[in-house]
């Protein structure tokens, strides 16, 4: 069966139109500001980088079972002055939860910045860290689930 192509003069990439260079050049500048990808984590954490720290925002029994290597753990309801009081004010902390369709990490991060933190969240989160065949750490390592 072949489907016929209809033609159209109306397109739903252009109904709005794109934004001017300068202003698309600044927004991606932005972007690129507050959200760090797991394969740049990765190369980081090889190359022995020690000025980010990397917060896993799921729960306890999530991180125990399965996170990044060398990863902290606050879970994100638990985010507060006294809960963060030993991270590090002069390092980025790059935060992290489930992937795409958990927005944990935004949360965290919005909660962080408030406090006073440099913060990038890394896109994807642990279900993208698995999908790259990145190393883990934990009670189930690479066994345990993919997403929350």
């Amino acid at each position: 069966m072949t489907m016929k192509t209809a033609t159209s003069n109306f397109s739903l990439v252009l109904e709005t139109a794109a934004a001017e260079p300068d202003v698309a050049n600044q927004y991606f500048l932005s972007k690129l500001a507050v959200e760090t990808d797991p394969a740049d984590v990765r190369l980081d954490l090889q190359r022995g980088r020690t000025d980010f720290v990397i917060l896993d925002v799921r729960s306890e029994k999530d991180h125990a079972e399965c996170h990044v290597p060398g990863a902290l753990n606050i879970p994100l309801r638990r985010i507060s002055s006294e809960t963060t009081v030993d991270l590090p004010k002069d390092k980025l902390i790059v935060v992290y939860c489930w992937g795409h369709s958990c927005n944990a990490s935004t949360k965290a991060a919005f909660k962080l910045s408030g406090l006073g933190f440099k913060v990038k969240e890394m896109i994807g989160g642990i279900e993208a860290w698995h999908k790259e065949g990145a190393p883990v750490e934990g009670t189930l390592g690479h066994d345990a689930p993919k997403w929350g």
